[in-house]
């Protein structure tokens, strides 16, 4: 075994060897690759070997798409069979509200290039002949399911990755990893010790216990996971013997079932809701080829619907049970990419569809490492998604849930419950009393809406029981004034001697004179978006951002990436150091006069300004701006004095008539200015020009930004999309995100978000097409639930498209 490498990928599994692959094949051929045992001795070798394209994050469907194919070329390369057999599948719905989001899955397949058809129940017994019409209302056809061999495509990546010069060791185990003082990494293992400059951490069963080496306690949890395999059936024989083709794919999501031919037989695999851990505080490392005891006990609710919506199943025996350990995290999601505060560390792990989503982790992580970018929009995917508040007895509840609703339907408007409350404010008692509905950003909960007594949420596709409730939410702001909780943002503290020439060097903005604020969006060396932030001048106080709640971690290591070297320069995540509350609409003024002695005339705190001032009796730092797009103010406190300037508030306004508003009336109310957010319209795939934040980039200022030359010359270029508004001529639903852009009969975009604006009555999306026809006016249509609805191009915002309101 070598005693240097540039990389070091620990595990043997189908993910470590898709990253040693990819990391060869861009030509980082110093890497090794140690395995405990033999490879595929973790969960690869007893996974049931199903793949398919589709995911609920397009841009992880594209990583599958490509991981599908893939496996020609490691096969042509290694000389190894993977034994792909690309069958084709068919998707079932037993209920309408199933249907509905298969069509969904369909609309986004037309812009990612998956082909996908929605056919009729008995089409789909045509194709499948083991299920029964009866028992369904709808299906759709994927053409690009399939199944290979587990084992085979493993050592097909393997193989392929040492004729490219990389080096797998087995029967090698890591004991530790310890970082030297110069920043690289000694893998200490019972054969002798590497030392590298990168750790890849693609432990599988056993990638917590690999975490806890260097002190990180990843959020994954081992399920065990059954399916069984049948005796040969006279139905698959005559199948076979009929077409010369095996049996398709089947996907019965009602039934939590997936299916396939297995020799002369049928797979049956369940993800039952009386679900099981394995080994949830430690994997043993003695753990291998081993299989854990079948217990068709709990897996019989589940098979009695299979049997009855697949009825050749009674009439044949079970040859064998197969139950094993799949790692999963809280959202199913894989965690992928660099650890903050651990630099030269990764992790690809939490890939429990690693015959789908094994290529593209490997592609992802391999780009991320060689090139400083993953190469995609793996959002989904990224580690820095969760923080320290997802602790092992939150990843244990959500991970529980998430598997048992792996098949369920997740309505739009659907909160899920394990893990919470589990992050809350010192005012959410008193928003709980006022009949707050609850969501959670980031760990935290937050207001979604208020409901009157007796009234909830009912889940739907369609609008639904918050409806009415929100439009009041949105008219309280529009013709008074709201109050709204924003503890949710991310807020940063900037200070130091260097920190104003770093803030000119990380943001493209032109930074703000002391006691303003600015728009400042944050670029890649590619010149495409990875933060928007709103930034503060506090003079001798340093600097304030405020971000995206949900990409503090994301953006903390960004930061830190690129800090400065002489300690000139630091910079805090304040979390729940700091608390916020928003009063927003034509009254907010009046209601802040009565609540503080400050003079908050527009004289005095203009549109965009920001200073410190007592309200009640809470000290506060009150910046003039808010994202309903009208005359408002964000509050920011500390939380011992959140209750007392919420009490504050809500007294002085009592006269004015102040209500309480939701993050879901706040997304009718953005709707109506046009506004983006984080992770829908701003994302690293966009640029400013691309975006609409091309007027917050400074061009012309003296700081080499980053991304500065990539962004002039996206602009001289024109880039390639548009993000653009759209009214739609919406029935009783509105576009939630991802639904294709129709332009004279070819899909030609997608919607990145929307909504129903209440104040304009308007069914609102927004998303990107490209600039070529980013001005047209008519010819737009958006499909929504399998219809496509005219669209009607809104190029000024529907509200206040002046700023009068705003700046008044």
């Amino acid at each position: 075994m070598k005693s240097h490498a540039k990389v070091v990928v620990i595990g043997g599994g189908v993910v470590g060897c898709s990253v040693l692959f990819h990391l060869a094949r861009h030509g980082w051929t110093d890497v090794v690759l140690l395995e405990r045992d033999e490879l595929t001795s973790g969960s690869t070798w007893h996974a049931a070997g199903g793949m398919h394209t589709i995911n609920g994050d397009p841009n992880v469907a594209k990583l599958q798409k490509y991981t599908i194919n893939l496996y020609k070329e490691i096969e042509e390369l290694s000389g190894q069979a993977t034994g792909v057999h690309l069958t084709g599948g068919v998707l079932l719905a037993a209920t309408e509200a199933r249907l509905d989001w298969l069509r969904g899955v369909v609309a986004k397949g037309r812009y990612l290039g998956i082909e996908l058809e929605e056919i009729s129940p008995k089409e789909a017994a045509e194709l499948m002949p083991l299920l029964d019409p009866k028992q369904f209302v709808g299906a759709v056809r994927n053409k690009e399911d399939g199944h290979l061999d587990p084992s085979g495509v493993t050592h097909a990546y393997a193989k392929a990755a040492r004729k490219l010069g990389a080096e797998v060791e087995r029967f090698t185990k890591v004991e530790d990893i310890v970082r030297r003082a110069d920043g690289m990494w000694r893998v200490i293992t019972n054969k002798g010790e590497v030392v590298a400059e990168h750790v890849v951490n693609a432990g599988g069963l056993w990638a917590r216990e690999v975490g806890r080496m260097v002190g990180l306690e990843l959020p994954v949890l081992a399920m065990e996971h059954m399916y069984l395999i049948t005796e040969d059936m006279p139905e698959v024989a005559a199948w076979n013997a009929k077409t010369g083709t095996e049996i398709i794919h089947a996907v019965d999501f009602d039934g939590e079932l997936y299916l396939r031919q297995e020799r002369g037989g049928m797979l049956m695999g369940t993800y039952e809701k009386a679900n099981k851990p394995w080994s949830e505080f430690q994997t043993p490392w003695n753990f291998g080829h081993e299989l854990l005891a079948p217990d068709i006990d709990r897996i019989a609710p589940s098979l009695e619907v299979g049997f009855r919506h697949f009825p050749a199943f009674q009439n044949t025996g079970i040859k064998q049970i197969i139950n094993g350990p799949f790692t999963f995290a809280p959202d199913g999601n894989p965690l992928v990419g660099p650890v903050r505060g651990l630099p030269g560390f990764w992790v690809a792990c939490g890939v429990m569809a690693g015959f789908s989503q094994g290529g593209g982790v490997g592609l992802a992580l391999s780009n991320w490492m060689i090139e400083g970018d993953p190469g995609a929009d793996i959002w989904a995917m990224d580690v820095a998604r969760y923080g320290d508040w997802a602790t092992m007895a939150y990843t244990n509840a959500k991970v529980r849930e998430n598997y048992s609703k792996r098949f369920s339907i997740r309505f739009p408007n659907e909160e899920l419950p394990a893990g919470r409350p589990l992050k809350t404010t010192p005012v959410y008692d008193l928003l709980s009393a006022k009949g707050a509905q609850w969501g959670v950003a980031y760990g935290l909960e937050v207001p979604l809406w208020y409901a009157p007594e007796g009234v909830k949420d009912e889940f739907s596709w369609r609008r639904s029981s918050d409806f009415t409730q929100v439009a009041r939410e949105v008219a309280t702001v529009r013709d008074g004034v709201g109050l709204s909780e924003i503890s949710s943002f991310a807020k940063y503290k900037v200070t130091g001697e260097g920190a104003a020439a770093w803030l000119d060097r990380m943001l493209a903005c032109k930074l703000p004179k002391p006691g303003r604020m600015t728009l400042a969006p944050m670029l890649k060396e590619d010149g495409k978006l990875i933060g928007d932030f709103t930034l503060a001048n506090l003079d001798s106080e340093g600097w304030f951002l405020a971000g995206s709640g949900i990409a503090e971690q994301y953006h903390m290591r960004w930061f830190e990436k690129h800090l400065r070297e002489d300690g000139s320069v630091r910079i805090e995540a304040l979390g729940a150091k700091l608390t916020g509350l928003s009063v927003a609409g034509p009254k907010a003024r009046d209601v802040l006069a009565k609540a503080t002695r400050a003079d908050v005339s527009n004289a005095a705190v203009p549109f965009m300004a920001i200073g410190r001032m007592d309200i009640g009796m809470a000290p506060c730092l009150v910046g003039r701006v808010s994202y309903t797009g009208d005359l408002g103010y964000e509050i920011w406190v500390a939380p011992e004095y959140q209750r007392a300037a919420f009490q504050a508030l809500m007294a002085a306004g009592e006269e004015f008539g102040i209500g309480l508003f939701g993050s879901r009336a706040l997304n009718a109310l953005r709707l109506e200015k046009n506004y983006g957010s984080w992770a829908r319209e701003y994302r690293p795939i966009y640029g400013p020009l691309e975006a609409g934040l091309d007027r917050f980039v400074a061009y012309g200022k003296d700081a080499d930004f980053i991304g500065k030359a990539a962004a002039l010359a996206e602009r001289k270029q024109g880039g390639k999309l548009r993000l653009r508004a759209f009214i739609v001529d919406a029935d009783d639903a509105d576009v939630i995100g991802d639904e294709p852009i129709w332009f004279d009969g070819a899909v030609r975009g997608w919607v990145t978000s929307g909504g129903y604006a209440h104040h304009s009555k308007k069914s609102v999306a927004l998303g990107y097409v490209p600039k070529e026809i980013a001005d047209e006016s008519d010819g737009f249509e958006i499909e929504l639930l399998g219809k496509r609805h005219a669209a009607r191009m809104q190029a000024a915002p529907l509200f206040d498209a002046n700023f009068e309101r705003m700046r008044a």
